[in-house]
C-alpha cells in the first residue's frame, strides 16, 4: 500500500492495469445487459418493469461503496499523510455522486408503478438523498480552498462525518420498518430464505461487477489526471520562483 504513495510508481502500475480493467468492465456490462434484457424472464409480480433492477441495484451499491472508499482514503490522508490518498478521495467523489444520482433516478422510475409515487420520504430513500448532498458538499468544499493541504484536511473530516449517512443508506432497511424492500442478496452469509431467483441473481452479480470495474476505470483515470495536474502546478510555481 505504501509503495503506491510514490506517484511515479502509481502512474506506472495504474497505466498497465487500466486497459485490462476497462476491457473487462465493457465485456461484463455487455454480457450482463444481454442477459437482463433477453434471457431473464419477466418477474411474476412486477413484469418487465423489474429489469430496471440491473441498473438500479448496482448503482445504489456503488454509491455506498465509493463513499466508504473515500472514507478509507480520508483516514490515510489524515493519519499517515499518504500523498496519493487525498487525490484518490477527490477523484472518487464525482463518480460516486453520479452513481448516487443514477440510483435515485432509477429508483424513482421503478417506484412510480410499484408504489404509485415518484418519491416517498422512506428511510432508505432519504438517507440516499442526504448521501448525494454530502457528495456535492465534498466536491464544493474542495473548490472553496486555494490551499491544497487545507482543502485535503477539511474535506477528509467532512467525508468522515458523511459516513453516518452512508451507513444508514446501507442498513436503514434493517434498522427500521421501511417501504423500501429489504436486501435481496447477502454477501458472505447464508440466507435462511431465498429472496432472489438464480435467473435474476447471476446477471445482477455480473452487472455489479461491471459497475465496480467501471468505477475503477474512471477512478484511475481521474487520479492520474490529478497527479498530472499537481505536476503542472509544481512546474509553474518553480518557474515563477526562478
Amino acid at each position: 500500500m505504501w509503495s503506491f504513495a510514490n506517484p511515479n510508481k502509481f502512474m506506472r502500475v495504474s497505466g498497465a492495469l487500466l486497459p485490462w480493467i476497462a476491457g473487462i468492465a465493457v465485456l461484463l456490462a455487455v454480457w450482463g445487459l444481454y442477459q437482463a434484457i433477453y434471457v431473464v424472464p419477466p418477474d411474476f409480480k412486477q413484469g418487465d418493469g423489474a429489469r430496471i433492477m440491473f441498473v438500479h441495484v448496482p448503482a445504489a451499491a456503488m454509491s455506498i461503496i465509493v463513499y466508504f472508499i473515500m472514507c478509507l482514503c480520508a483516514v490515510f490522508a489524515l493519519i499517515w499523510r499518504h500523498p496519493v490518498a487525498y487525490l484518490s478521495a477527490k477523484a472518487a467523489a464525482p463518480i460516486g455522486a453520479a452513481f448516487t444520482l443514477l440510483a435515485l433516478v432509477t429508483g424513482a422510475i421503478w417506484g412510480k408503478p410499484m408504489w404509485g409515487a415518484w418519491w416517498v420520504w422512506d428511510a432508505r430513500l432519504t438517507s440516499e438523498l442526504i448521501l448525494f448532498f454530502f457528495y456535492i458538499g465534498y466536491i464544493a468544499l474542495w473548490d472553496a480552498f486555494d490551499d491544497t493541504d487545507k482543502a485535503a484536511t477539511a474535506t477528509s473530516y467532512f467525508c468522515l462525518v458523511g459516513s453516518v449517512f452512508a451507513f444508514l443508506a446501507k442498513y436503514s432497511v434493517d434498522l427500521w420498518d421501511t417501504l423500501h424492500q429489504s436486501s435481496s442478496m447477502t454477501i458472505g452469509t447464508i440466507a435462511t430464505e431465498e429472496k432472489l431467483a438464480n435467473e435474476f441473481k447471476t446477471p445482477l452479480l455480473i452487472m455489479i461487477a461491471a459497475f465496480y470495474l467501471y468505477f475503477l476505470t474512471l477512478w484511475l483515470i481521474r487520479v492520474r489526471s490529478e497527479i498530472r495536474l499537481r505536476r503542472i502546478q509544481a512546474i509553474r510555481q518553480a518557474a515563477v520562483i526562478e
